[in-house]
């Protein structure tokens, strides 16, 4: 039987679809005959306890540039959907949490993927502290001396935002390094919130490991190899894809964390790893599903609706 699906996401016009996730979760659905509706996060309204948005509905085309084709705008009650797909990519700011705490109104009713409450409550840089004896030395602060002293201790090092995505705002320094005082007058002034501090992992230059997780367990991985000229692996910021397989260490991470992704209504996630370490668990709109695909590996989209399905 179709179902009815929302995508709430950044406008479908802005993506490129060779490595879109939600594209290929959206393509997946409307392959299986399920009705897909398009909205941004701006056109939720809640009124009257009745959550709302300005949907149109949306067809797909694998076809770079002419990928999608819209309906007439038109204002549903978002309780009326089967499904709504959290896919909005970050900054996860007060914007972000916003939406969470509106769509908790018609969760589980309406089925939300990932579960609001739970996206909310574990973000990608915080939640996986959870796991100490998982994760490299870490330290969150926005104290300065705190983190002189962690790199003192550990001598080079990544600094980074807390809640920042895509590789943006990623510094490596060494122990050497004369930039690290203006480096955080420089995040003061941008972020209100902490920042993160990680000992720096060399084996990163061997590649930082996406792995997929459908209800807590592992379907597919794609290794990000970062280029010769800079510290981060993101394929978006000249990161190379490549096919790998899971490590004995790698499913025993998984193991770990798994039962309690799956607890927390976690359906799709997508967790970092270098070396031998996790570093991030990122749940808010996971990205790799395209590219696991093309090396041969699982198809997560698939997989991925065939849990969803399930669970209606």
């Amino acid at each position: 039987m179709g179902l009815k699906v929302a995508v709430q996401m950044d406008h479908v016009s802005g993506i490129t679809i060779k490595g879109d996730s939600t594209f290929a979760l959206s393509l997946e659905a409307e392959r299986r005959g399920h009705a897909l509706f398009h909205y941004t996060p701006d056109r939720l309204a809640l009124s009257g306890g009745v959550l709302t948005a300005r949907v149109e509905s949306m067809n797909l085309r694998d076809e770079e540039g002419q990928h999608f084709t819209l309906g007439t705008p038109e204002r549903v009650d978002l309780s009326e959907m089967d499904v709504v797909l959290l896919r909005q990519d970050p900054p996860f700011d007060m914007n972000y949490i916003t939406s969470t705490h509106m769509l908790e109104r018609i969760h589980p009713k309406t089925l939300v993927v990932n579960d609001p409450a739970w996206v909310r409550n574990m973000p990608e840089k915080i939640f996986v502290t959870e796991f100490q004896d998982l994760m490299p030395e870490t330290l969150i602060t926005k104290d300065p001396a705190e983190i002189q002293a962690f790199r003192q201790e550990f001598g080079e090092i990544v600094l980074k935002p807390l809640y920042g995505n895509g590789g943006a705002g990623v510094f490596h320094l060494t122990k050497e390094d004369r930039n690290l005082s203006s480096l955080m007058e420089t995040f003061g002034l941008l972020f209100r919130e902490p920042f993160i501090a990680q000992r720096y992992l060399k084996d990163v230059r061997k590649g930082d490991k996406r792995i997929l997780l459908i209800d807590g367990e592992p379907v597919g991985a794609v290794n990000r190899v970062p280029s010769e000229s800079d510290a981060r692996s993101n394929m978006h910021v000249g990161g190379r894809a490549e096919a790998t397989e899971l490590t004995r260490r790698e499913r025993e991470i998984c193991e770990r964390i798994g039962p309690a992704l799956k607890e927390r209504g976690q359906v799709l996630v997508g967790i970092d790893v270098i070396g031998d370490y996790l570093t991030e668990i990122n749940v808010t709109s996971p990205t790799g599903i395209r590219e696991v695909k093309r090396f041969g590996g699982a198809d997560v989209a698939a997989l991925f609706w065939d849990a969803v399905e399930g669970k209606l």
